[in-house]
């Protein structure tokens, strides 16, 4: 896919992974609509980013938001584009401390934003996608974000693994699904990278995390992440997959 003049949207793309993902397929020469919350910078990114970028605020769980985002996206062009970065991480333990069981509610919370809402958006920028008219075959595609979680989760993470390995679970059949609409679907597993929850923590912390990472050790930049979502975009022949960009790291237990 050609990403110059093509209309695209980025959730959570007010920071982060997903800011870098606006920033590079503004450079490439799209027009790109960022979706967040409403608390969020994402008005204030926009502004800054000039013309070719503008906000939605939404929910990525509330269908009436997320059609909201996607006609916005629509007023710039056929959909053709989808990069999803949203959602959020949240501990829980099976057993607590105290001998209590852990909270369903926190699981289901995480569970909801990350898997559900995953859905949510893919299943409504297909059904904008499938209307396109195909260019070289393709009439849109779909890059979503797992975790290296996904495979290696940590003590406490179970409803962020769960969620990031449903999310890798959706990836091929989604991308079986939507082939004869000529839509492309696949996800990225990010390892430890740069972002701002990260950048709460002092540097000792931080470089710390980078050296647990072989090669290069140090936290990943979200501009490798914007390239591997735009390469996945941009090459036809990608499609169906789910590619870790980790360093080679696998997580321990804790």
């Amino acid at each position: 896919m050609e990403l110059k003049n093509v209309s695209a949207l980025v959730t959570g793309g007010a920071s982060g992974l997903g800011l870098a993902c606006v920033e590079h397929l503004v450079s490439a020469g799209s027009q790109v609509v960022i979706v967040d919350l409403p608390s969020s910078k994402g008005a204030q990114v926009a502004d800054k980013l000039g013309e070719a970028v503008s906000f939605v605020a939404a929910d990525v769980t509330e269908p009436e938001q997320m059609m909201a985002a996607v006609a916005a996206a629509e007023k710039n062009g056929p959909l053709r584009a989808a990069v999803h970065c949203a959602g959020h991480g949240g501990a829980v333990r099976l057993v607590e401390k105290d001998g209590s069981p852990g909270s369903l509610e926190g699981f289901k919370k995480v569970i909801n934003t990350n898997l559900v809402g995953t859905f949510n958006v893919l299943r409504l920028v297909a059904a904008s996608m499938a209307k396109n008219e195909p260019i070289n075959g393709e009439r849109g595609a779909a890059v979503l974000t797992a975790s290296v979680a996904a495979f290696e989760g940590q003590i406490g993470q179970i409803p962020y693994a769960s969620s990031k390995a449903g999310v890798v679970g959706m990836t091929i059949v989604a991308a079986r699904d939507l082939s004869s609409k000529n839509i492309r679907v696949n996800t990225i597993a990010p390892g430890i990278f740069d972002t701002p929850l990260l950048a709460r923590l002092s540097q000792d912390i931080r470089d710390s995390l980078g050296r647990t990472v072989p090669n290069p050790p140090r936290l990943g930049d979200p501009v490798e992440f914007a390239k591997l979502a735009a390469h996945m975009l941009e090459n036809p022949y990608v499609n169906g997959e789910t590619i870790r960009i980790d360093g080679a790291i696998r997580m321990t237990p804790r």
